[in-house]
């Protein structure tokens, strides 16, 4: 498949950031154009390395404005890859109506000039939590069942149908993908690992829902970003491809391991009412594109996480001095 001209939906937020800063540079023939709409949780800075380069340039827009998408459309696109999504959970349990417009609506809108323009990939970047909670041992793969608990993840899980049927439907060449929970630079700081840090730096409590025994699958935002890359270049159509690293580990030795890291006691984590329908465990399973689009994670949460941590470090003390 031969790329000219790619949108990247939500690319001033934390993976589709690190997803530009990665793909710009990597391929200098390909025009990337960003659509962002600049929430709270996306910040342009993120993309100061690239913001010069003569294959890069940035709208503002709002994905589930088809006035904006018109205008984007109309010098015509190769290649979709949808970042753009409201996704914090919590926030989708207080106010869930950004999730539909822009989870759903939004992708909608997409998918329609998608379809009309006859591009040749359309890459919906989803999530493990559509799958839901897992109980007990093993992973979910690409055939379970969509089980999503909370309106985020509800959200998401309707526009991965949206997704499939324009494939079954109109032909539209289309991959999925769902990755495990992602960490690295750029992330928004009211996000657990940032969140974590930026609390211990300052000597304040670090909120831990529950009991803390949540498991999550975690891995490097880099080793996500090549994942993309080549299911983008040489997915199936229609294919859907879990991304995990097989770093399973708790909330409470998460948080643990980071304030190890920082030589901070783990007497400043504070245990909070847990959330409405918080899930359990979540696991994928990521043999298909290992084994399809030979794929491996490159990065181990025991080094990865100290690079992560002295990153967020040296972000949080700037804007200390800023302050």
């Amino acid at each position: 498949m031969v790329l000219k001209r790619v949108l990247v939906t939500g690319g001033a937020g934390f993976i589709g950031s690190n997803f530009l800063r990665y793909m710009v540079p990597r391929f200098p023939e390909v025009t990337f154009v960003n659509l962002d709409k600049l929430t709270y949780a996306a910040d342009l800075y993120n993309l100061k390395e690239i913001s010069k380069r003569q294959n890069y340039f940035f709208i503002w827009g709002d994905i589930s404005d088809k006035e904006t998408l018109s205008k984007v459309m109309r010098d015509g696109v190769d290649a979709i890859v949808n970042f753009a999504a409201e996704s914090h959970v919590d926030k989708s349990i207080a106010d869930p109506n950004n999730f539909i417009s822009t989870n759903i609506q939004g992708c909608f809108n997409l998918l329609e000039w998608a379809r009309k323009l006859k591009i040749q990939k359309f890459l919906q970047v989803s999530t493990d939590e559509v799958y839901g909670s897992l109980a007990g041992e093993g992973s979910f793969r690409e055939n379970s069942p969509l089980a999503p608990n909370n309106p985020y993840s509800a959200s998401k899980a309707a526009a991965d149908c949206l997704v499939r049927s324009y494939h079954k439907t109109y032909g539209l060449n289309v991959n999925i993908t769902r990755s495990s929970k992602n960490y690295g630079p750029y992330q928004y700081s009211d996000k657990f690992i940032p969140t974590v840090i930026y609390n211990a730096m300052r000597d304040e409590p670090v909120p831990i829902y529950g009991d803390g025994q949540q498991i999550r699958d975690w891995i490097y935002v880099l080793d996500h970003c090549r994942a993309l890359e080549l299911v983008l270049m040489n997915g199936k159509p229609g294919a859907v491809y879990n991304i995990g690293a097989e770093e399973e580990i708790t909330n409470l030795e998460l948080a643990g391991s980071i304030l190890h890291l920082m030589g901070k006691s783990a007497s400043l984590i504070n245990f909070i009412s847990d959330r409405p329908g918080h899930d359990r465990r979540y696991s994928v399973n990521a043999v298909k594109i290992k084994a399809e689009l030979n794929w491996q994670p490159e990065n181990v949460l025991e080094v990865a996480l100290q690079k992560t941590v002295e990153w967020y470090l040296q972000k949080f003390a700037s804007f200390e001095k800023e302050e």
